[in-house]
């Protein structure tokens, strides 16, 4: 599939995956193609942004969309070092590219999604401005486009790990010594009565080369049939590396700073009582405040 740019590349990202994994495992041309993603997401991000400030003022519409690209950048700018050094612990072979590259792909697909989202939450600011009901949809439209983005994240990791690219190097084989040339031998034969003779039969044992095998009047020889060898078994291939166990745990990392980042840089959504401000002083947490928005909704 032809490479597409700008905003296009999720298009070939939802399209072509198998070719963008198959990019990044042969780390070619990653620069651009991380730079193409980096811009259509922070693009996307922005404009759900403005959707997001849009329920308070035209001024918090335009702050939302300065401040969600910025959350997503800063969370990734925090995370990123922790996952490559995971990497490099358990011996896994990925570049600083590879790893960015990787990433990248789950926020593209992440930012693309919350845009798709975007008209439905123009409807619903439209028609039932509720602020309560409004801020738990979008928080539930960013969980399910976030948990759509790292789902391409672990089918990239997987990817990487059967091209054992999460696994230490294995040494080069040394080739074994070639063994001397030994002479053909004799198959062993069993000696069985000709035609109309009734005698019993009697087994030779193997003759050397160079002579003849002893074989009793009356008797013909037939080779004995063995069973071909065995080809040796080979051991299983090993369960996942420590590298994709480690991604889940950097999962949960990178979910847990980015709602605690996100309370910090609030407010997005703007309550209706209040004035606009750029941001709010730090008290309680993001988990807090959604369960007391739930409980004054119902």
């Amino acid at each position: 599939m032809a490479k597409a740019s700008g905003l296009l590349v999720i298009e070939r990202i939802l399209r072509d995956r198998q070719g963008i994994w198959q990019q990044v495992v042969e780390d070619r041309d990653l620069t651009r193609l991380t730079a193409q993603m980096l811009g259509s997401s922070m693009v996307a991000l922005a404009i759900y942004g403005a959707v997001l400030g849009s329920f308070h003022s035209f001024l918090m519409a335009l702050t939302s969309a300065v401040k969600l690209p910025l959350l997503f950048l800063v969370t990734l700018a925090i995370c990123l070092p922790t996952l490559y050094l995971f990497n490099l612990v358990f011996g896994a072979r990925l570049s600083v590219r590879q790893s960015l590259s990787l990433v990248m792909v789950a926020l593209t697909v992440t930012a693309m999604l919350a845009l798709a989202f975007a008209p439905i939450s123009l409807f619903f600011l439209i028609t039932a401005p509720d602020y309560g009901f409004f801020k738990l949809l979008n928080v539930a439209i960013l969980g399910l486009s976030a948990l759509v983005g790292l789902r391409f994240l672990t089918g990239g990791m997987r990817v990487l790990n059967d091209h054992g690219l999460l696994s230490p190097a294995k040494p080069e084989e040394e080739a074994a010594p070639a063994l001397p040339a030994t002479p053909p031998a004799v198959a062993p034969a069993v000696a069985t009565p000709a035609a109309g003779n009734g005698a019993a039969t009697a087994t030779l044992t193997e003759a050397p080369p160079t002579a003849a095998p002893m074989v009793p009047p009356g008797y013909v020889l037939q080779p004995i049939n063995r069973p071909a060898p065995r080809s040796p078994i080979r051991p299983e291939p090993a369960g996942n590396p420590p590298s994709m166990t480690l991604l889940y745990v950097w999962i949960f990392l990178f979910g847990f700073v980015g709602t605690q980042l996100a309370w910090t840089l609030r407010p997005f959504f703007g309550s209706p009582g209040m004035d606009f401000s750029l941001y709010r002083e730090i008290d309680g947490n993001f988990y807090a405040e959604i369960l007391r928005t739930l409980a004054n909704l119902f």
